[in-house]
C-alpha cells in the first residue's frame, strides 16, 4: 500500500490549522478517534458514566484485539494502563530484584524510566549498568552479550529514544535475552504506530506503550505488553478489586491474564479511542506508514543539514521519523518559540530527558522534529525555510 496523503490530512482535522512536527510528543488525532471518544463523552453525559459503558463494552474490548494486532500477540497478553511509564513501571516494579542483582540498560534510557531503575536498586541492592553504544551510537549488541552472568536478571532496552533519532537494535537484543534466559523490557512507546513491531520477532517479555505519540490516540492512554508465559513471575506493585478477587475474608486471587496490571477506574472514552487509533494505523498498515515516515524524515535530515549554522545530531544505522538539531545562532528553546508563533510545532529534548546520552556529548538541549505519514513534502521545505529565518 501507499500512503493517500490528501485522505490522511482530510481524516486529520488538525493539518488545516498547524505545520504539525511535534508527533513524538503528541501526533494529531485522526476524526474517527474524535468521534470515538466525543461520542462516548456525550453519551456518558446523556445516560451515565457506568450505563454509558456497560452499553459500550464491545467497543472496550474491540480494543484489545486491535492492540494485540498491532504487536502480534494475544488479547490476554495486553493490559490497559493510562501511558506508557506507568506501563513501564508496572511491569519494572513486578520483578523480585536481590541485593547483588544486575539490570542492564541502553544509554539512551528515558529519564523516567531510569529514576525508577535507581530507586529499586537503593532499595533493593541491585545494581543498574549502562551497556556501552557502538560505533553507531546505538546499543553495543556484542557488549551486552559479553556483559550476560547469571546475576543479570533484567534487561531494559528503549526502542526509539525521544531525542537522538535513532532505530535501537531490539530484534538483536531479544536474542541475546532469549538465549539466556534473561527478562526483557522494552520501552516501545515512540516507535508503536510508527512502524511494524512483532513481539515475538523481537522476543520482548514485556512492553510499554502510549497512545498518544505515533498511534494517535487520545492522552491519557496507553498499554502493556506481558507475554503469557511470564505473567506468574510478576507480582503487580498493587492490585485492586479489578486486578484480584477476594476469595475469602483474609484471601485473594489474582487475575489470570494481563489485566491483573490494570485498575478498575479508567478513561473509558480513551479506551474506545485507543482502539479506534489501533485499528486506523493497522488499515493504513504499518510497513506503509514506516516507508512514509522514513522518506519524509530523511528529506527533513537532507535540508536542515544543508543549513548554515544547523547541525543534525541523529545516531544509528536505523533512523527514526525523530529529527534532533540545534542551530548555532538561536537557542532551541528560542526557536521553538519563534516556530510556534509561526504556526509551527516542534518540542526541546534536554539533558533531564537523556543525562547518560547527552551529557557525553556537551549537549544541552536539542530541537525535535517528528515527522508523521500525514505531513508533507511541502511542510518539509517550509519548516526547513522557517529555521533558516526566511
Amino acid at each position: 500500500m501507499t500512503i493517500d496523503i490528501a485522505r490522511a490530512r482530510a481524516d486529520t482535522p488538525g493539518c488545516a490549522h498547524v505545520l504539525h512536527f511535534n508527533n513524538a510528543g503528541a501526533a494529531l488525532p485522526p476524526t474517527a478517534v474524535i468521534d470515538a471518544v466525543g461520542g462516548h463523552l456525550h453519551r456518558e453525559a446523556m445516560i451515565g458514566g457506568y450505563e454509558a459503558a456497560a452499553d459500550a463494552l464491545p467497543l472496550i474490548e474491540r480494543a484489545y484485539d486491535a492492540v494485540a494486532m498491532l504487536i502480534g500477540c494475544a488479547r490476554d497478553e495486553i493490559a490497559m494502563v493510562e501511558n506508557a511509564t506507568r506501563a513501564w513501571d508496572m511491569a519494572f516494579y513486578a520483578n523480585a530484584f536481590r541485593p547483588g542483582d544486575r539490570i542492564l540498560i541502553g544509554q539512551s534510557e528515558y529519564a523516567s524510566n531510569v529514576i525508577a531503575l535507581l530507586q529499586v536498586a537503593n532499595r533493593t541492592g541491585a545494581r543498574v549498568e549502562l551497556v556501552p553504544d557502538d560505533e553507531h551510537g546505538q546499543i553495543d549488541v556484542d557488549a551486552l552479550a559479553q556483559m550476560i552472568d547469571s546475576r543479570v536478571r533484567l534487561i531494559a532496552l528503549t526502542h526509539l529514544p525521544s531525542n537522538n533519532g535513532l532505530v535501537n537494535p531490539a530484534i538483536a537484543v531479544g536474542r541475546v535475552a532469549r538465549h539466556a534466559g534473561i527478562p526483557f523490557l522494552l520501552d516501545a512507546c515512540q516507535s508503536i504506530g510508527q512502524m511494524p513491531v512483532n513481539v515475538d520477532e523481537i522476543g520482548c517479555d514485556m512492553l510499554a506503550a502510549t497512545g498518544r505519540k505515533f498511534l494517535r490516540a487520545p492522552r491519557g492512554t496507553g498499554f502493556l505488553y506481558v507475554r503469557r508465559t511470564m505473567l506468574d513471575r510478576l507480582d503487580p506493585p498493587f492490585l485492586d478489586q479489578h486486578a484480584a478477587t477476594l476469595t475469602g475474608p483474609l484471601s485473594y486471587e489474582i487475575r489470570h491474564d494481563a489485566r491483573r496490571f490494570e485498575n478498575w477506574e479508567n478513561f473509558v472514552a480513551g479506551r474506545i479511542g485507543l482502539g479506534v487509533a489501533a485499528d486506523y494505523a493497522l488499515g493504513w498498515g504499518l510497513e506503509s506508514i514506516a516507508r512514509r515516515i522514513t522518506t519524509l524524515a530523511d528529506a527533513l535530515r537532507a535540508q536542515l543539514a544543508a543549513l548554515a549554522g544547523v547541525t543534525v545530531h541523529d545516531k544509528g544505522v536505523v533512523r527514526s521519523g525523530i529529527v534532533t538539531f540545534s542551530k548555532a545562532t538561536e537557542d532551541p528553546a528560542a526557536l521553538q518559540r519563534r516556530l510556534r508563533a509561526s504556526g509551527i510545532n516542534t518540542s526541546v529534548a534536554s539533558t533531564m530527558n537523556a543525562r547518560f546520552e547527552m551529557e557525553p556529548a556537551a549537549l544541552s538541549s536539542v530541537l525535535r522534529a517528528s515527522v508523521h505519514y500525514y505531513n508533507t513534502e511541502d511542510e518539509v521545505a517550509l519548516f526547513s525555510s522557517a529555521v533558516a529565518g526566511a
